[in-house]
């Protein structure tokens, strides 16, 4: 159902609770497959990715072609987006699950896609911020795990080599057709998540 999608830079130590969190989704057949875009780390990043059992991608191209690249190769209809250091909450397979099944039941897969609410940051004002908008009714941030159809990324034009990838496919999304899941995702770790 879902192919997995990570850029990783020097991320060990922020990926290792994201994969960890993806694991009940393996359980429950929801996760097809993790693909991690990376671009060259020095640390141990592409070694815990395939240990896990991850396919790696390495490219020296930005974190959007990386990205783009990897949802192209990806397997499944559906693509999720995760930044290293997104823990998604414990419900996240069953909603995740009654999300795609009830697009594609409703014939919207195509423009349909969700993000996870915002459970808890890591303390920083940027992060106060954004928690603070999502609560006052700002379109959610899809750094906090965006779900889609494969074919609706697509459309959209997929991730751009532009600096923030994810802020600017966010932008094309109508927020009509972006819906805001209950499930939380945990925005955590110190490792550096940008490149």
């Amino acid at each position: 159902m879902l192919s997995v999608v990570i850029a990783t830079h020097n991320s060990e130590r922020s990926l290792l609770p994201t994969l960890a969190a993806l694991v009940q989704g393996a359980a429950a057949g929801i996760v097809r497959e993790v693909i991690v875009a990376d671009a060259g780390s020095r640390d141990a990043t592409t070694t815990i990715a395939d240990g896990a059992g991850c396919r790696v991608l390495v490219s020296a191209q930005g974190r959007g072609a990386r990205l783009k690249a990897a949802a192209d190769a990806a397997r499944a209809s559906w693509l999720l987006f995760l930044r290293p250091g997104v823990v998604l909450d414990a419900t996240w397979v069953d909603e995740t699950r009654r999300f795609v099944e009830q697009a594609e039941l409703q014939g919207c897969a195509g423009t349909h896609a969700a993000v996870f609410r915002v459970s808890a940051f890591r303390p920083g004002l940027l992060e106060a911020l954004a928690l603070l908008g999502t609560a006052l009714g700002a379109k959610p941030d899809a750094s906090q795990g965006l779900v889609i159809a494969k074919a609706r990324y697509a459309a959209l034009g997929g991730h751009r080599d532009v600096e923030e990838p994810e802020r600017d496919l966010r932008r094309r999304l109508r927020r009509r057709h972006l819906a805001l899941l209950r499930t939380g995702a945990i925005v955590a770790g110190s490792d550096k998540i940008l490149d």
